[in-house]
């Protein structure tokens, strides 16, 4: 008997789709049945007859749920969907497994299996097919400087016309890992004089090779795996003193640092959005409920100070590119699938180094290490690498 795939519709102002029509294609081609509940790609801008032409059959949003041995969501579904679950069932998506405990907690009682991108430990090279966090956040990037270009009240680029030169926009990008440099990229071809700030110096070769310029402080935050480490409140004053000087020398400021499961780090102080001058533009891809990059910054809304600057709450930009977002998210989806289906059955190896830190629930138990540690329970036996296998039906 093959596994059940399905997707469902997301919640209102959510226009991304778990599953795109080329994904169930090579699903359906590899004996999976894929479930798709009526108008879920809508917004997206795939209808059910395309669904269905790839091979998914479309249904309600309760047989979706009931027939499904994975159900793939973009957000963490409401208490409709979880009410629905039953043990054995497979959840995967981004379910804020480290901001909602009572959630995972919910979900190890029903024994439904959680499996969470905002887990994946994404410095193991493997993983990297099924990162959503990288692929959400290139869409992000990207989508910001389009934004930055339509929301400045001036021109981008230097332009040349018979009334005269107009300059060209200064661009800051706070933050130069997958959002950023995308963010350097797209503002760098539409003709901004652009820079990409980070405290990782190792940051310079990517930020350079773009045709920007790189720009650091004094503080080195270089961690694991490339990663920025956490500052200390003593190198976080000293670091937000010389960012100043380099926000108040800019038009517009594109923030982008995001830490998964955590508060985001206040990049730009209330000093610095006070001394701004007007029509100085600062974009915070951070923005949600945890806070943002930005002080003052609110999600999914547009705050202008005292000072005529702006300041757009923009955390939900890989959702206001549907259609390409829908299409790399299901690409991550499709490669967890690689890698937990075996033979046509689902296998979650919680000793695997990449699944056992993405499993966030099985069989009751919590299984992320992350998880654990946020609930104050104890370490799980160190996961093993995996050595490579065959997997059946989803390339």
């Amino acid at each position: 008997m093959s596994l059940t795939i399905a997707a469902l519709r997301e919640a209102p102002g959510e226009n991304r789709v778990a599953l795109s029509p080329e994904v169930v294609r090579k699903l359906v081609k590899g004996e999976f049945q894929v479930l798709i509940e009526t108008g879920a790609g809508d917004r997206s801008f795939y209808p059910d007859a395309v669904f269905e032409a790839a091979g998914a059959k479309i249904c309600d949003r309760q047989a979706a749920i009931q027939g499904a041995d994975v159900l793939a969501t973009i957000g963490q579904p409401g208490k409709d969907v979880v009410d629905q679950l039953k043990a054995g069932q497979t959840l995967l998506g981004l379910l804020q497994p480290l901001t909602d405990l009572d959630y995972v907690q919910e979900l190890a009682a029903k024994k439904v299996n959680a499996l969470a991108f905002e887990l994946l430990p994404r410095t193991v090279s493997r993983a990297q097919t099924m990162d959503v966090l990288s692929s959400q956040a290139s869409v992000a990037g990207y989508k910001a400087a389009l934004l930055a270009a339509d929301r400045f009240s001036r021109y981008l680029p230097m332009m040349i016309t018979a009334a005269g030169t107009a300059k060209p926009t200064k661009v800051l990008v706070l933050g130069t890992g997958v959002a950023g440099l995308q963010a350097i990229g797209t503002a760098k071809r539409l003709g901004a004089m652009v820079s990409g700030y980070d405290i990782r110096p190792a940051s310079r070769g990517e930020v350079e090779s773009l045709g920007a310029t790189f720009l650091t402080t004094s503080v080195s935050a270089t961690g694991e795996g490339g990663y920025a480490r956490a500052l200390t409140p003593e190198e976080t004053a000293q670091q937000q003193a010389e960012l100043a000087a380099f926000i108040a020398q800019n038009d517009v400021i594109i923030t982008t640092a995001q830490v998964p499961g955590r508060r985001p780090p206040l990049l730009v102080t209330q000093k610095s959005v006070d001394a701004a001058k007007a029509g100085t533009l600062f974009i915070d891809l951070a923005a949600s409920a945890l806070g943002g990059n930005v002080a003052g910054s609110q999600p999914d809304k547009t705050v202008t100070t005292a000072q005529q600057a702006q300041i757009i709450g923009a955390g939900d930009m890989a959702s206001q590119l549907p259609a390409s977002a829908s299409d790399m998210f299901a690409k991550n989806v499709q490669a967890v699938l690689t890698a937990i289906v075996q033979d046509g059955k689902l296998v979650l190896d919680v000793d695997d180094e990449v699944i056992g830190e993405l499993l966030a629930t099985t069989n009751g138990e919590i299984i992320s290490s992350r998880v654990r540690d946020a609930l104050k329970l104890p370490a799980r036996p160190a996961a093993k690498p995996a050595e490579s296998t065959e997997t059946k039906g989803v390339d």
